[in-house]
C-alpha cells in the first residue's frame, strides 16, 4: 500500500479544489471539475514514483466509490415509484444502448467509449460510467470522452426541460417521470424538476434514484459479455473480472434500506463515496492526454446527442401509452 500514497496524495491535490468548486457550480459538479483539473496538469513533468498510486486511484478508489454510493441507496424507491415507470426505464435504458451501439459503429467509435456513453445516458450519467468502467476495462481517455460527453447534455437539459415540459404542458408527475429518466445527473434532475415545480422535483428524484439502480444488472451483464469474450483465453479466471464491487453495492444498499446504521453514518459514508469518485476522476485526468481527447472530442459528443435525444424522445412514448402523460 505504500507505494500508492504518494499518488493518492497527489491526485488529493486536484480533488480538493474540485470538491469546493463542485459546490460553487452543483451544474457542473465535482467530478467535472477533477478530471478538468487533472487533465490541464497531465503535460507536465512528475516523478515516477507518483504513477502506481495514480493508477490505483482511477482504478480501486473509483470502485470503491461506487461501493460507498450503495449506502444511499433505498430498494424500498422501487416500490414506491411502480411498475409503470419501470417499464419507462427498461425501454429508454433498452434505447440508450442500441443507439449507442448503431451510431457508435457508423462512426466507427471506441467500443468502450460508445459502452460508456450509452452506460452514462442510459442510467445516471457519471456514477455509471464509474461503476461499468472497470468491469469492461476502459481506458482513462474512454472515461474522459464520456464524463464530459455527459457533462455537455446535462447543462442543456436544465435549461431545456422545463421550458419544452411548459410548452407541452406537462403534468407534474409525467414531466418528473421525463426528468427523472431522460436527465443524466442527479444534479441536473433535481435542478430541472424544481425549476418546474416541487411536486415534479420530489418524484423526479425518486425516479432518479431507482433508477440509478440499473447499475447492478447492466454490469453484471457487461461482465458476462467481457468473460465470454476472454474465455478463449486459456489463462482468463472470471474472477479476474468479475465486478465483485457491484455486489459489495448491493449489500451497502441493503442495509441502509433497513435501517441497520443510523442516518448520520450512512450519510457520511454517501458522502464520502462522491468524494471518492472527485479523487478517482482527477487521477484519470493524469493519465488523459489532452490533443488526443481534442482530436476525437465531437464524434463522443455526437454519439451522446443521439442517444440523449432517443431517450428523451422514448420516454415520452412510453408514457403516453401507458397513460402517465
Amino acid at each position: 500500500m505504500q507505494i500508492y500514497v504518494k499518488g493518492i496524495l497527489f491526485s488529493l491535490v486536484f480533488a480538493v479544489p474540485a470538491y469546493f468548486l463542485g459546490k460553487l457550480f452543483p451544474l457542473v459538479g465535482g467530478p467535472v471539475f477533477g478530471i478538468l483539473l487533472g487533465i490541464l496538469f497531465a503535460g507536465f513533468k512528475r516523478s515516477e514514483s507518483f504513477e502506481a498510486g495514480i493508477k490505483f486511484t482511477g482504478k480501486k478508489i473509483l470502485q470503491y466509490s461506487i461501493i460507498l454510493l450503495g449506502f444511499e441507496m433505498n430498494l424500498l424507491n422501487v416500490l414506491h415509484v411502480g411498475a409503470q415507470s419501470f417499464s419507462v426505464m427498461i425501454f429508454t435504458l433498452l434505447t440508450s444502448f442500441f443507439i449507442a451501439w448503431i451510431v457508435g459503429k457508423w462512426l466507427h467509435l471506441d467500443k468502450d467509449t460508445t459502452t460508456l456513453i450509452g452506460a452514462g445516458t442510459a442510467i445516471c450519467g457519471g456514477s455509471a460510467i464509474a461503476a461499468v468502467a472497470p468491469v469492461i476495462g476502459a481506458k482513462d481517455k474512454d472515461i474522459a470522452f464520456s464524463i464530459s460527453t455527459i457533462f455537455l447534455f446535462n447543462i442543456i437539459a436544465v435549461f431545456l426541460f422545463p421550458f419544452l415540459g411548459h410548452l407541452m404542458g406537462m403534468s407534474n408527475t409525467g414531466f418528473g417521470m421525463w426528468a427523472g429518466t431522460a436527465i443524466n445527473d442527479t444534479s441536473s434532475v433535481v435542478a430541472a424538476g424544481y425549476s418546474y415545480s416541487t411536486a415534479a422535483g420530489s418524484y423526479a428524484t425518486i425516479v432518479k434514484l431507482t433508477r440509478a439502480l440499473m447499475i447492478v444488472p447492466v454490469c453484471l451483464l457487461f461482465a458476462a459479455i467481457t468473460a465470454r469474450e476472454k474465455s478463449k483465453n486459456s489463462n482468463f479466471k472470471i474472477s479476474k473480472i468479475f465486478p465483485w464491487f457491484i455486489l459489495w453495492f448491493v449489500v451497502a444498499s441493503i442495509i441502509n434500506t433497513l435501517g441497520f446504521l443510523p442516518a448520520q453514518i450512512t450519510q457520511f459514508l454517501g458522502a464520502a463515496g462522491k468524494f471518492c469518485i472527485i479523487l478517482a476522476m482527477s487521477a484519470i485526468g493524469l493519465n488523459t492526454n489532452l490533443k488526443s481527447l481534442v482530436k476525437n472530442g465531437i464524434r463522443p459528443i455526437f454519439l451522446g446527442l443521439c442517444c440523449w435525444f432517443a431517450v428523451a424522445i422514448v420516454s415520452l412514448i412510453v408514457q403516453h401509452i401507458i397513460g402517465l402523460i
